[in-house]
């Protein structure tokens, strides 16, 4: 019999990895402009549980890929970056209006706006010159770049914010909302699976699983964040509570209320984990990941 899957060994090691590749691959704070470097470190390296750099890991050891390793550090960074980059502009003032990120001063605050701004617009451009300098199969950095881009852009996570905006003080059915969330949320999640799942080489009909867990999984992860936002304090969310209720936001439990909200995403944490079954043991990882993203804050 082999050894049982230790989950919490492989977050531990695998945080560690993204750290580790963070560090390595963002410039260092002595770089000029010194104060942008050092904002950009601030912004990328400030805490974070690192939850789209572990699935594309998670998504990664599906593959026999023997070249995957420098691939898979490229698109954990690449992606983080894109995730820091649009919370920074998401704190802004112009945006969500937030002083609290990760426990500590958003960026504009710690530093100033345009700073900030400037941050945001660094970060995202670092992700791309990261993964097209991946020192890995051409064709591997070319499709990482172009799920990247998709996910990023106006048909992704910045239309998602997009909508987010427009809809203040609107009412969206749960259709919209879904959409709205499967681009403002969904889209970077997935695409942390599928840069694992393009560095492991997996075939068309591989893809096709992952990409059914990844939607499944995107979702769940919005309506535990509107969960919490609905019952955690700011301590324990690391950023400002009730910020969505006091701003008029449409969320899923001010839609379909709090019992549903966590029905809902129970039953998507279901189909996510049952996506993932033609790939046996060597998916526990990305199982694991699916418990933790709807678990946490319980």
């Amino acid at each position: 019999m082999g050894t049982a899957f230790q989950f919490q060994e492989w977050i531990t090691s695998h945080s560690e990895r993204a750290e580790l590749a963070l560090d390595r691959l963002l410039d260092s704070a002595q770089t000029t402009p010194h104060r942008l470097h050092e904002a950009m470190r601030y912004a990328a390296q400030g805490g974070g549980k690192r939850i789209r750099p572990l699935l594309v890991y998670a998504a990664g050891q599906l593959g026999n890929n023997a070249e995957r390793s420098e691939s898979l550090d490229a698109a954990a960074v690449a992606i983080e970056c894109i995730h820091a980059y649009s919370l920074v502009h998401d704190d802004l003032p112009c945006m969500d209006d937030d002083d609290l990120r990760r426990g500590r001063l958003t960026v504009h605050k710690a530093f100033d706006e345009a700073t900030a701004l400037l941050v945001g617009d660094a970060l995202q451009t670092r992700a791309f010159e990261i993964v097209a300098n991946a020192n890995c199969d051409a064709q591997v950095r070319l499709s990482m770049i172009s799920a990247l881009a998709a996910a990023s852009g106006s048909r992704g996570m910045a239309g998602g914010q997009a909508i987010d905006l427009e809809s203040v003080g609107k009412k969206l059915d749960l259709n919209g909302l879904n959409q709205m969330h499967a681009m403002k949320t969904g889209a970077l999640l997935s695409c942390a699976v599928e840069l694992g799942g393009i560095a492991a080489r997996l075939k068309p009909t591989q893809m096709a699983h992952l990409g059914n867990y990844s939607k499944s999984l995107g979702l769940a992860f919005q309506i535990v964040d509107d969960v919490l936002d609905a019952t955690a304090d700011s301590h324990t969310l690391g950023k400002t509570a009730g910020k969505d209720a006091a701003a008029n936001k449409p969320t899923y439990v001010t839609l379909m209320g709090l019992d549903y909200a966590q029905k809902q995403a129970k039953e998507l944490q279901e189909t996510a984990i049952a996506s993932l079954d033609s790939f046996g043991a060597s998916a526990q990882a990305l199982k694991d990941l699916a418990l933790l993203v709807v678990n946490r804050g319980k």
